[in-house]
């Protein structure tokens, strides 16, 4: 019975540190010590019964999703596209390094938090909640989370990137999209931001490309040919995305792109 309750304990655990920090808009912390609880795996004898086998294997695939927590948040979410389209900016404006990655990955991964919050909230009052309140168990859990990503990666992946991997892994043409597997879904909504990304950089780099060509030509005609153009094109670059406001447009447009 002991045994029954930390197993679940831990099970609850290990959710409350997956969904903690990306399920909750906001979270505020204590000033004062905060005391948490202590949390121990002991194997004292082998598992004969079926259900301490089957509680030990959702522990070890609660452990397994932690793991893998950096690539699902990377890969399922909005934060492929953003992070290419701000890499891109940096390279548009030509500042090199400036801003810092440090800086472009956590602007990313705030304006994903913000981005999936309508996803996160809907894991956490269909799924999270229920689960703990012991209303469904914990294979629905996962399910209830994986329909909510995948509903989220349906809206955002192009037809085509989803029957190139279809045909790729030959099978039949899906009659709705709830037979669209995560193995085929996956890949094809990580190409669709790719492209969606390369097509938002684009558009970026097109204002900067002509500034660059016109700030050539000039240096051109003044016989000023040793002069590196980037060297006068940088400050027009700066003012240029000053005056239009340019941080506001490029994350206003990025956040509307996913709506």
């Amino acid at each position: 019975m002991m045994k029954g309750l930390r197993t679940k304990g831990c099970l609850v655990m290990a959710l409350i540190v997956l969904f903690a920090a990306i399920i909750l808009p906001s979270v505020s912390w204590a000033a004062a010590g905060i005391s948490l609880p202590s949390l121990s795996i002991t194997f004292d004898k082998a598992a004969d019964e079926p259900e301490r086998v089957s509680s030990l294997m959702q522990l070890l695939m609660l452990l397994t999703v932690l793991t893998l927590a950096p690539a699902i948040l990377v890969m399922l979410t909005s934060f492929t596209r953003i992070v290419v389209v701000l890499s891109l900016l940096r390279h548009a404006l030509g500042t090199q390094q400036i801003p810092s990655n440090q800086i472009v990955v956590g602007l990313s991964l705030f304006l994903t938090f913000f981005i999936m919050t309508p996803v996160w909230n809907q894991v956490n009052d269909d799924a999270v909640k229920p689960y703990m309140e012991e209303r469904i168990s914990f294979d629905k859990a996962l399910s209830t989370t994986g329909e909510a990503l995948k509903g989220f990666m349906l809206k955002h992946t192009r037809e085509k990137d989803i029957g190139l991997f279809q045909a790729i892994a030959r099978r039949e043409r899906p009659a709705t999209a709830d037979d669209i597997g995560l193995s085929v879904l996956i890949p094809a909504f990580v190409i669709s931001e790719l492209k969606t990304a390369f097509q938002i950089g684009f558009m970026i780099y097109l204002p900067f490309l002509i500034l660059d060509m016109v700030v050539a030509s000039v240096l051109l005609s003044m016989g000023m040919m040793m002069l590196p153009p980037i060297m006068i094109s940088l400050p027009f670059k700066l003012l240029l995305f000053v005056l239009v406001d340019g941080w506001y447009l490029v994350v206003g447009s990025l956040v509307e792109s996913f709506k």
